[in-house]
């Protein structure tokens, strides 16, 4: 099917609650340019640079996603556009948005990347670090940021039930800490689940999915 077709086809599938970000790292602008004439206002990618580019030459209602992991040099290259940043692994990183964000009088929304997987590769925070993080008394001084929730991506495997296990584990810790109270922290959005895992995302609560392949087709 056409790109256009495809994004029908998903959003016609997902809950009304679920956000879709069409991951389109790699892709052209005309294949993004198709996503949006197709109604998709939404797009994830993972490298600033390319982004970057692609923000100065396709139309400014899109919402940027930066969903890839972030080095802190690079914050202040996309911090007059990006909508939200997802993988957030370190407070440091948190300051420096900050830094940016207040230079061009924005709040960027930013989510902290949860470790969930298996994999050693995988970036993220554990659980105890989030907690530490939520509970700085220095992080109400961040006015140009809000955390908004969390991120994480599972274990890469055929495994559905460690996949699963790996969402239900996020979704209870989720839920456990959601209602932390700080003028900065409003913890509502739980970005799980990708083409391969983002049923199983949905079952635990997912509000957010990161979808490329089954939108613009799979990567060379």
């Amino acid at each position: 099917m056409s790109i256009s077709k495809n994004l029908i086809a998903l959003k016609a599938s997902l809950p009304k609650e679920v956000t879709l970000v069409a991951v389109s790292k790699t892709k052209p602008v005309a294949a993004i340019l198709e996503a949006y004439n197709a109604e998709q206002r939404i797009f994830g990618e993972n490298k600033v640079q390319e982004m970057v580019c692609k923000y100065e030459e396709l139309p400014k209602d899109i919402k940027w996603h930066m969903i890839g992991h972030l080095q802190r040099n690079k914050i202040k290259h996309m911090a007059h556009f990006v909508d939200l940043i997802h993988g957030v692994d370190h407070y440091k990183t948190l300051i420096e948005i900050n830094k940016q964000a207040k230079k061009h009088h924005r709040i960027i929304r930013c989510l902290l990347q949860v470790k969930i997987a298996a994999e050693e590769t995988k970036f993220g925070l554990d659980v105890s670090s989030i907690e530490s993080i939520l509970q700085t008394k220095a992080l109400e001084e961040l006015t140009n940021i809000k955390i908004v929730g969390f991120m994480a991506m599972a274990s890469f495997t055929n495994n559905k039930a460690q996949i699963a296990t790996e969402f239900s584990k996020l979704k209870t810790f989720f839920n456990y800490i959601k209602n932390t109270k700080k003028k900065n922290v409003v913890l509502k959005t739980l970005s799980i689940g990708m083409s391969s895992d983002y049923k199983i995302a949905i079952e635990n609560d997912s509000t957010m999915i990161r979808v490329g392949a089954a939108i613009f087709g799979n990567r060379n």
